[in-house]
């Protein structure tokens, strides 16, 4: 007979949980892109894609306001090297470097309004959100890891500069409480291969719903014909590059050749 309250609480508290759970379904998150091919051009100067999305409450539930939107744009891995340049015997040399494997070539945070202002310090780092909170791990001699954060600043403002990492706390706009635009910039060169667009909802500093967007940025014509010659023969896409490179020096030489 004392089992009986005993499970009585256990149905109430799946049920909570369930309720819970469905609560937290109510919203779902609809996206989509202005285009989901970029293509690279002999004239290619940058271009935006827009993103577009909508939030739409599950059939049923009501409909909550004071919504958030953060946007992560992350383009194909890459390793990269920074240094720190010292003077040495008055000449200014390459002293120290830490290599970064496996980043982001490409990395933007897109939000309506500032991360902080969303979600506290925690979830920033848990989700890593920002490029502050963002994990960019570091080698030193190739061996072992290490977290300088000089040379972890340094890679994000020269990466910036060249509009590869940005992060706009205005980059999302709502245009009603349910529908909202992003413009995601991509700079001349930025580089090719799949783009992941990772969308997130929050509302009272909550994730609720999340889903993605991703787009290719490719190579089209000459350049798309060099880039693959380069890369599947590039003995003989050496050995071009020298002819020409001769044969466009004893050409010059016999037309401007003074007599």
């Amino acid at each position: 007979m004392k089992a009986r309250p005993r499970t009585a609480l256990t149905l109430v508290a799946i049920a909570a949980w369930a309720a819970a759970a469905v609560s937290a379904q109510a919203e779902r998150l609809v996206t989509s892109l202005s285009d989901y091919q970029v293509m690279i051009t002999s004239n290619f100067l940058g271009t935006n894609l827009v993103l577009f999305g909508g939030i739409e409450p599950e059939a049923g539930a009501p409909r909550r306001s004071g919504y958030d939107i953060v946007a992560t744009v992350t383009g194909p891995s890459q390793s990269l090297v920074t240094f720190r340049k010292e003077r040495v015997l008055g000449i200014w040399v390459n002293a120290k470097s830490r290599e970064f494997p496996e980043v982001p070539a490409y990395l933007a945070f897109l939000s309506n309004r500032p991360l902080t202002a969303i979600v506290n310090h925690e979830t920033l780092l848990r989700l890593q959100l920002g490029l502050e909170y963002f994990s960019l791990p570091q080698r030193s001699n190739g061996t072992s890891e290490t977290s300088d954060e000089p040379f972890r600043v340094a890679l994000i403002r020269l990466r910036r500069e060249q509009g590869l990492y940005r992060e706009e706390s205005n980059g999302v706009t709502f245009l009603t409480p349910f529908l909202f635009r992003a413009f995601i910039a991509l700079p001349a060169y930025v580089p090719v291969g799949t783009y992941q667009v990772d969308v997130r909802l929050f509302a009272e500093g909550a994730q609720i719903a999340r889903t993605p967007a991703p787009f290719e940025v490719a190579k089209y014509g000459v350049e798309q014909i060099v880039t693959a010659a380069a890369r599947e023969h590039g003995v003989f896409y050496g050995l071009a590059t020298v002819g020409m490179a001769l044969a466009t020096g004893w050409f010059a030489s016999i037309v401007f050749r003074r007599d």
